[in-house]
């Protein structure tokens, strides 16, 4: 029994690390590898919300844009894309305004305005993408740093050496390479995520550009 709760004694009184331990142990490159999961993160909740409402196709909207172009009513169609405001509203509206031209120069209006709206859908993943490179090598960068220091510590110490004086170089080796590539997997995660987004976006704005150059056709042979 006096074993018992003398083992029990001892393993209450064992010293714990936590988590602010072990990055005040991970030394000063924590802080740029800290840096860097700020701007992942923030770059990606910002991506993710500007996005998600561009991802369905509203059937209803492009319904009503032809409507009214069939009827002649440009203004309304218009209006209504400025209501929706989204990268295809915009794109339509550069459609809509210069539909009386060729079919080859209404279409490349259309993908230079289209190129625009996908380059604004992905302003920061460059950033985001930097991030998940750098915080891995910052990490490894530790590791270096850590075993320089484990070998100077060692050096100092001469025939003293004992496993506790290699502890500061050893945590900082080990604790900045985990934490780089803990930064490193969630920006690359972050970034595929944003990637896959927009290539459904920009899968639903070629269907509806292909629908509108349809409108416009029709159009043109009512009139002839």
């Amino acid at each position: 029994m006096n074993t018992l709760i003398l083992l029990a004694t001892t393993a209450t009184n064992e010293p714990s690390l936590n988590i602010w331990d072990m990055i005040i142990k991970g030394g000063w490159l924590m802080i740029p590898i800290f840096a860097l999961s700020v701007i992942a993160v923030y770059i990606f909740f910002e991506r993710y919300l500007q996005l998600r409402h561009y991802t369905k196709r509203n059937e209803t909207f492009i319904a009503k844009i032809k409507e009214n172009m069939l009827i002649g009513n440009i203004q309304a169609a218009i209006n209504l894309c400025k209501e929706e405001n989204t990268p295809m509203s915009r794109i339509l509206i550069k459609g809509i305004t210069h539909k009386q031209l060729p079919a080859n120069e209404l279409r490349s209006i259309i993908e230079s305005t289209a190129n625009l709206e996908v380059s604004n859908m992905e302003k920061g993943l460059g950033t985001l993408a930097t991030c998940s490179g750098m915080a891995p090598m910052i990490g490894f960068l530790g590791t270096v740093v850590g075993m320089v220091q484990a070998f100077y510590d060692m050096a100092l110490a001469g025939s003293n050496i004992n496993i506790s004086l290699l502890s500061r170089g050893i945590y900082t080796a080990m604790i900045t390479t985990v934490a780089g590539l803990i930064v490193g997997i969630i920006a690359y995660i972050a970034y595929n995520t944003l990637t896959a987004i927009i290539d459904r976006i920009v899968n639903n704005m070629e269907s509806t550009l292909s629908d509108f150059m349809e409108i416009t056709y029709e159009i043109r042979n009512d009139k002839k």
